[in-house]
């Protein structure tokens, strides 16, 4: 034995000073990778619809209902069980509706707790007690483990089990262990969340969504490019400041950040109404949900809108300039502009501009900020990066997130592994070197955490400025189009200009022998890997599918934000992963909280499958379980060393 490997077991034996303790240990590792694989839940492209995602969140994809209907078959009618979904789904809310209309609530409370135990005696079969024990609310730990692992159906316990219902119906503790059970349950239906990009951007809630996700039991976040773009504004990069603002203001979501969380946008509102004032803005108007916006506003966030793009395209020419290396001199277009003629060059051919009122433009300096501009600037970036919540919320998306994961034989990216025509992986070139394939992805996440923690001013600054580059770069995984055309679709009528070249990954990922590249490049090789990937919404409306190459990559982007579902005829994708296999939901719109709570109403999901295992998956075929096992060889090996005296128990 070797002078490391002694030395590790000597720490190890810390932990397990005798054989007894390690014979043990090994006892109940081998026995865990008997039980079956926990669920895995695969969410992507939430842009802030809070209200649909926290539905599904809730349903599990429809794995509460399957619970349901594992446990109660044909034992009673379509309605009831509707009900008791939505109970557990929203029990304070169930409980508040059911009060009002129930003339007996003892006999309904009794009813809906023998109802709701076995269901979640089901959903932690596939544990071990100690971690359905972490899981249980401290309030009703005893309780519910007592009625998790009685037996009612024995004459022995019987009266026992029955007498603890009674006693917490007349303690008046009822709906308290209700609403604890239906928070199990759903705790306990989904082993760990997966949420595959862009939880910003579009959608009016996404700081409730982050909210939930820092609250979640288990969850890992892939960086979507409006997550990198929010991130880059909470670091400070004035480009995605700028970005942050004008998207907000085009979809009537400035509330996100005055009221979610608490910036300041007096300075804007101030500097708009002053140089804007007699402008239509006719090229700006907000894109609103008539049920969330108030129209009152539409006026004075038009003229922001166009205040924030207008510092948006400055902000953006001069990190072009500074910055050569990210090919992106096309997308300076504001010294292109002939204001005389009403003019704009674009690609070399002009066109004729929709707005001409640019009073802020100096025509021989076009990308430099006015004087009030460039104070807006300063106080929009203090506010940015000092707002306490933003900071918070950055850093779980830090803690909890990457650029891609592999995670029990899947590879999970959002947007696209960069390819040229021929399929193999683009080079791109950052300060001075190039980067390809999955050492792209690394070397970009790099500096993304450089971008926020470094405390060198120049490694932060090339940090601050790859946001940027994630954001909208041709050559960004998670962008995976050769432009981006904000500037054309503002002010240039003719909608050739409007195309975004999608990165050929999109067309090459019908080809198995592309996938199973990228999959090799990532370290899967198996034929049971999949691509999970977002970024791009399926249209179904026009024949398109989410499986590609069949079923090695799935796009789940199906419209979970209200300005996709014209494209994509849906209301959103959503994998499920267990011990059976990999399943496919496609989602129809969420009607409402209120009306799932009064009429049990649900969404509406097709169900697909992508692939069934051919044998119930263990936790023994997982990531988890390689830890595992190698865990068992190392106890192994220190009993041993306590079986041949190298090392001397601890008794």
């Amino acid at each position: 034995m070797g002078e490391m490997e002694l030395r590790y077991l000597k720490s190890l034996a810390r932990q397990y000073p005798s054989i007894a303790s390690a014979a043990t240990e090994i006892i109940n590792l081998r026995a865990i990778l008997s039980l079956p694989k926990g669920t895995e839940h695969f969410i992507t492209d939430v842009h802030g619809e809070y209200d649909q995602f926290q539905h599904i969140m809730r349903n599990g994809s429809g794995a509460v209902k399957r619970k349901i209907e594992q446990e109660f078959g044909t034992t009673f009618g379509k309605a009831e069980k509707r009900n008791l979904a939505a109970l557990i789904y929203y029990p304070e809310l169930k409980l508040e509706e059911v009060m009002r209309h129930e003339e007996n609530m003892e006999d309904w409370y009794r009813v809906t707790m023998y109802r709701l135990i076995p269901i979640c005696k089901n959903a932690s079969s596939k544990y071990t007690r100690s971690k359905v024990r972490k899981a249980l609310p401290k309030d009703f730990a005893y309780v519910i483990e007592e009625l998790l692992t009685g037996r009612p159906d024995q004459s022995d316990q019987e009266d026992y089990y029955n007498e603890i219902i009674n006693s917490v119906i007349e303690t008046g503790r009822a709906p308290e262990l209700i609403i604890a059970l239906c928070n199990l349950i759903r705790r306990l239906v989904v082993d760990h969340l997966h949420v595959v990009g862009d939880i910003f951007d579009r959608g009016p809630y996404p700081h409730l969504i982050m909210d939930t996700l820092m609250e979640y039991h288990s969850v890992d976040i892939q960086w979507g490019n409006h997550d990198v773009l929010w991130m880059g504004a909470a670091a400070g990069n004035q480009a995605c400041i700028a970005n942050v603002l004008r998207i907000s203001a085009k979809y009537g979501n400035l509330d996100i950040l005055e009221d979610g969380y608490g910036i300041n946008l007096v300075p804007l509102a101030r500097f708009a109404m002053i140089t804007y004032h007699d402008d239509p803005c006719e090229s700006f108007k907000v894109e609103y949900d008539e049920d969330q916006y108030n129209v009152k506003d539409a006026q004075l966030d038009e003229k922001m809108h166009k205040a924030i793009a207008v510092i948006q395209f400055k902000l953006e020419g001069k990190l072009i300039e500074e910055h050569p290396e990210f090919d992106m001199d096309g997308r300076r277009l504001l010294h292109r502009m002939n204001l005389t003629d009403g003019t704009v060059e674009v690609e070399g051919v002009t066109y004729p501009l929709r707005d001409t009122y640019f009073p802020t433009i100096d025509p021989d300096h076009p990308y430099e900020l006015s004087t009030e501009e460039q104070e807006v600037v300063t106080r929009l970036t203090m506010a940015f990066t000092n707002c306490e919540k933003l900071q918070k919320h950055v850093r779980f998306l830090l803690n909890k997130g990457s650029l891609y994961k592999v995670y029990n034989g899947n590879l999970l990216y959002h947007g696209c592994v960069p390819l040229n025509e021929d399929g193999s992986f683009k080079k791109v070139e950052l300060f001075g070197h190039a980067y390809a394939g999955r050492q792209l992805y690394d070397v970009l996440e790099h500096y993304v955490r450089l971008g926020y923690y470094s405390i060198d001013p120049a490694e932060k600054k090339q940090g601050e400025d790859i946001f940027w580059f994630i954001w909208e770069n041709k050559n960004s995984p998670v962008f995976g189009k050769e432009k981006m055309t904000t500037f054309e679709r503002y002010f240039v009528a003719d909608r050739k200009t409007h195309i975004e070249q999608k990165n050929p990954y999109y067309r090459l990922i019908e080809h198995e022998e592309i996938v199973m590249r990228i999959l090799r490049e990532f370290g899967l090789d198996g034929s049971d890997a999949h691509i999970i990937n977002g970024h791009i919404p399926v249209e179904t409306t026009i024949g398109e599918s989410p499986m590609k190459c069949n079923g090695k990559l799935l796009i789940i982007d199906g419209g979970f934000s209200r300005a996709y579902r014209s494209k994509t005829g849906i209301a959103g994708y959503t994998l499920i992963y267990d011990s059976y296999g990999l399943f496919l939901a496609a989602h129809e719109p969420f009607e409402s909280v209120e009306s799932a709570v009064v009429n049990g109403t649900d969404i509406h999901s097709h169900n697909a499958v992508v692939s069934e295992n051919g044998r119930r998956l263990t936790v023994a075929d997982t990531d988890r379980g390689a830890q595992i096992k190698e865990e068992i060889q190392a106890l192994e090996s220190l009993l041993h060393a306590y079986r041949t005296g190298l090392l001397v128990e601890s008794l």
